[in-house]
């Protein structure tokens, strides 16, 4: 499986939680050395790994047959990312899924991700807390199989359980399940009837979220702050485009489509327009960004976010 999530920062948060679940879990991120992201690789080639946690930035031109998911945990921020993202499953004849997390404001996406690979994306059910309890019941059933199957590490313990209950007096049946709550720790086996609230989204036929008022949802206002231009040292030589610059530093820098201002792609760097007041934190995350397996290095730029028209002219950079 890979889940794709926006920032590097989520990549190893994300897959912490995971190998604490005890899944064999690895994050890549445009912070790893190549000598590293290629044995990440080959462990999810060979199967010592099942879950790579990155981002659009690390997993570009990662190729694995035995992906079966991969996870949306973040939506990319257009819809051709997000065809580059589920066609890593399903290789070579095999079969493969693709699961988005979708929240209300993203709708508007998942209604140009269907529009642009022309086919309805189907809605699953999260599973409710009796389904989530038969499986966790189920799995916990094998364990107690399996451990009755070590003859002699049971006929030891089976000694200590009979000195507790001789000396304090407390039926078998108890002290077993006293194990078991030692054995689970602070996460409880079964899901209580509070923890099944699934939560649901109805959608009308231009894909805008409905509330109980039946109003439109809030727009994200476009940012009303001024811009700066920045240099990154990547261009046309490197057969960069806009997309992959948007997608790159939206992912590192966890920014929104609303933060770019005009691209302009040199022979041997870009210039680019982003908000005045990014932080010290956003900037150094974007900076050490690769893209086309370059580092862009990105610092300020003072001169303007204009380039030379073939008649010699001033023309306009693209706007985003």
């Amino acid at each position: 499986m890979i889940v794709f999530v926006r920032t590097k920062n989520e990549t190893e948060t994300l897959a912490e939680k995971l190998r604490a679940r005890g899944y064999t879990a690895a994050a890549i991120s445009g912070d790893v050395a190549q000598a590293q992201r290629e044995r990440t690789v080959n462990q999810l080639k060979s199967g010592k790994l099942d879950i790579l946690v990155a981002t659009d930035v690390a997993a570009r031109g990662l190729d694995v047959d035995r992906i079966s998911h991969v996870v949306n945990y973040d939506l990319p921020i257009d819809t051709e990312s997000y065809v580059h993202r589920i066609g890593r499953t399903g290789r070579a004849g095999r079969t493969g899924a693709a699961i988005s997390f979708v929240t209300p404001r993203e709708r508007r996406m998942l209604t140009s991700i269907e529009r642009a690979t022309h086919q309805p994306l189907q809605q699953m059910q999260l599973p409710t807390a009796e389904d989530v309890n038969a499986t966790r019941l189920t799995r916990f059933d094998d364990q107690i199989t399996a451990a009755l199957e070590q003859n002699e590490r049971i006929a030891r313990f089976r000694d200590i359980i009979a000195h507790y209950v001789e000396h304090h007096d407390v039926p078998e049946a108890d002290v077993a399940a006293a194990l078991a709550v030692v054995a689970q720790g602070e996460t409880p086996l079964l899901l209580s009837p509070e923890d099944d609230r699934p939560t649901r989204f109805d959608r009308d036929d231009r894909g805008r979220d409905r509330n109980e008022g039946g109003d439109r949802p809030e727009r994200r206002a476009r940012p009303s702050g001024p811009r700066t231009t920045y240099r990154l040292e990547v261009g046309r030589r490197q057969r960069v485009e806009p997309r992959q610059i948007i997608g790159a530093l939206a992912n590192e820098g966890g920014l929104q489509r609303e933060d770019f201002g005009g691209i302009d792609i040199r022979q041997d760097f870009s210039l680019i327009e982003l908000p005045v007041d990014l932080s010290g934190d956003v900037l150094d995350k974007l900076s050490g960004t690769r893209i086309s397996g370059v580092l862009i290095k990105l610092g300020a730029d003072g001169g303007p976010l204009r380039r030379a028209a073939p008649d010699g002219g001033a023309r306009r950079p693209r706007r985003y």
